[in-house]
């Protein structure tokens, strides 16, 4: 049983021409051998982006990747769909994007290409995307879903997203000021806090924006939000 925090200011920090992106995990040129990974979840980014910034198609294997949009639009684009889901939008047949409150899972599988861009008129776009190590059997067909869950302000709502993870879950929760959450018991619990606070509690000093919890074989927990939040939360084996 153990409880981390991992603070937002420990994260690091790569940037670019409208692009600022935080890392929980090691990264590229950014290495912590302590920080590799938590159970299959290897990568955990959170990107910020200017409209029409992004990144360009580039290629992938072997993981379950997994967004979830927190302000703006991002336009998807991969090498199997083509665009957000298959699907085409309304203007001159662009890739319908995927926006706040809404998520999609590429299964890279024996490989894919894929890029993300900001849409530009949505103001800017923040997005955290997670990368999972997909277990032995599954599926190597690449594929993209996406899923917009009906989140209930109070609640712990999964988001359905069918990840070739035995044991992983994506949950999603939006608190009221001073309203109160209990957090699953899990053999691994990662809590991000995507916007908002949380109050100061026995587990820790109070929580902000890009602060998260580690979890590992803890019971159930109640937290608190200061102000209005959103917390992603990810059940895991």
């Amino acid at each position: 049983m153990s409880v981390e925090i991992r603070r937002s200011s420990s994260r690091f920090t790569t940037r670019g021409d409208g692009r600022l992106t935080r890392h929980s995990f090691s990264f590229g040129e950014h290495y912590d051998p302590e920080r590799t990974s938590f159970g299959p979840l290897v990568c955990h980014d959170d990107h910020q982006l200017r409209g029409g910034v992004g990144f360009d198609t580039h290629r992938h294997a072997g993981l379950e990747i997994v967004s979830w949009v927190v302000s703006g639009a991002v336009a998807h684009r991969d090498s199997v769909t083509g665009s957000a889901g298959g699907g085409d939008g309304g203007d001159g047949g662009a890739p319908e994007p995927l926006v706040a409150g809404q998520a999609g899972l590429l299964r890279a599988g024996s490989g894919v290409e894929h890029a993300e861009h900001a849409v530009p008129g949505h103001g800017p776009t923040r997005f955290v995307q997670v990368w999972l190590t997909p277990d032995a059997d599954a599926p190597a067909e690449p594929s993209y879903t996406r899923a917009t869950p009906s989140l209930e302000t109070g609640h712990l709502v999964p988001v359905d997203l069918p990840l070739a993870v035995a044991g992983a879950e994506l949950s999603v929760a939006r608190l009221d000021a001073l309203q109160q959450l209990t957090l699953p018991a899990a053999p691994r619990l990662h809590v991000f806090v995507a916007r908002g606070a949380l109050l100061r509690s026995s587990l820790a000093e109070p929580l902000s924006d890009g602060d998260a919890f580690c979890f590992v074989d803890e019971p159930e927990h109640v937290v608190t939000a200061a102000v209005p939040s959103e917390l992603l939360v990810w059940r895991l084996p």
